[in-house]
């Protein structure tokens, strides 16, 4: 069955008459006989009463008359989702590092633009989130970057700086080796910026826990358990309210940027666009 064998079939149910139904559509007699014939066959059952002035649906005609105008209205619906450039619909899996400050602003902005729009947030890692990019399993991910990959297109969203994060104020390098690091899992930018200093540096951690959230690890900082790193912007609340503190850690290891990234040889949607577009639109804002 064909989407245009239902067209035929309301037009000649609308008309009562297939001679005027190949009128309003431009076919020969023939071919529209030929198509309810064949629609017929497809459905083991007659559609329509024949008679000398036309044709008039019976039972089994009504109920795919109304099967039809269904359908057809849904197949009309698709084609006006994804031809109208100017409202985006559909679903966004976006994949997020926990600490994007950014994200807020540019998922409110993208919610009030284009509210048809439902965006699925996936958190993890940037080792993690990159290869589901790569696979095809995220439409795009908020990651640590630079990213060198030839599949990953990339747009960068803020530059931050990189602290860490202790109980107390007082800090020494000789505390990450009596205290314990609190890092996300493996894969994850902050840690690899730490451990790419600590290899340098020559310093070997006491001990190194693994957690999956920001707010097991920063509860964790709070009581006193260990030291973590973390983007200074992620914690000015705590910071400002004396649940924490900060201390620098030397250059090059503290500058880092978040971005946003896509597989560049992945079908570009008109709704993604959008939300690409929204990102360099706030971060534009921002640095004004």
């Amino acid at each position: 069955m064909e989407f245009n064998d239902l067209k035929i079939f309301q037009t000649v149910a609308a008309h009562g008459s297939v001679s005027k139904a190949a009128l309003e559509l431009n076919y020969v007699q023939s071919n529209v006989t030929a198509r309810i014939k064949l629609l017929e066959k497809e459905l083991r059952t007659p559609l329509f009463y024949r008679h000398k002035r036309g044709m008039i649906l019976n039972t089994e005609g009504k109920r795919l008359l109304e099967y039809s105008r269904d359908i057809l209205s849904r197949i009309e619906e698709i084609k006006r989702t994804f031809q109208d450039n100017s409202n985006p619909s559909g679903v966004l899996n976006i994949g997020i590092v926990e600490t994007v400050v950014a994200l807020p602003d540019i998922l409110s902005s993208y919610y009030s633009k284009y509210p048809n729009v439902e965006i699925s947030l996936k958190a993890g890692v940037t080792d993690l989130l990159l290869h589901e990019v790569i696979d095809m399993k995220l439409d795009g991910a908020f990651v640590t970057g630079p990213i060198r990959h030839p599949l990953i297109e990339q747009v960068e969203v803020i530059q931050e700086k990189l602290v860490l994060v202790t109980k107390g104020d007082s800090f020494s390098v000789e505390d990450i080796t009596t205290k314990p690091l609190l890092l996300y899992n493996k894969g994850c930018g902050y840690r690899g910026r730490l451990e790419s200093w600590m290899k340098v540096e020559g310093i070997i951690p006491k001990q190194i826990m693994e957690f999956g959230t920001f707010g097991t690890i920063m509860g964790s900082v709070a009581a006193g358990v260990g030291i973590t790193i973390i983007p200074e912007s992620s914690i000015t609340d705590l910071v400002a309210n004396g649940t924490v503190f900060c201390h620098s850690i030397p250059e090059p290891y503290r500058e880092i940027t978040t971005i946003f990234i896509r597989r560049k040889d992945s079908y570009l949607t008109h709704t993604l666009q959008c939300f690409i577009d929204e990102i360099v639109a706030r971060t534009n804002l921002a640095l004004t």
